[in-house]
């Protein structure tokens, strides 16, 4: 139904709805956890190609009260060791909230971090050695 207003001037409520997939919110959530790994101590050690898989939850604004959709996080990682596990989860758990949040205008809040493996640099010689 329209009112014969430009389109600029309707309601937001006649003007439609935009639904962000719950793939592209893990591409999101994945995206930011790489951005805030990269920063980590001792990310050098986990080998180039291991990027964070995430796992997404969406419940969309429409069934929601508040009007904003809402996104749980679940991902996994690998981390260089040693390194403050607690301190560099809790930076991709704070990274991956606010870009959700900000990019896709989604409440995020629980972002779960499972850490898969670590990588050491003993490790990574006797990785290098095997490979001849």
């Amino acid at each position: 139904m329209t009112t014969g207003l430009p389109l600029g001037r309707l309601p937001a409520a006649e003007r439609g709805a935009t639904r962000v997939a719950d793939r592209v919110v893990a591409k999101i959530a994945a995206q930011a956890a790489r951005e805030a790994l990269a920063r980590a101590p001792r990310a050098d050690l986990v080998p180039p190609g291991r990027v964070p898989q995430a796992m997404v939850t969406v419940v969309p604004a429409e069934l929601r009260a508040r009007g904003r959709g809402l996104a749980r996080v679940r991902l996994a990682v690998e981390l260089g060791y040693p390194s403050d596990i607690r301190a560099v989860c809790a930076e991709v758990r704070g990274q991956v909230a606010a870009r959700v949040g900000e990019l896709v205008d989604m409440d995020v809040p629980e972002v779960s971090v499972e850490v898969e493996r670590l990588h050491s640099a003993a490790t990574a010689r006797s990785e290098r050695r095997r490979v001849r």
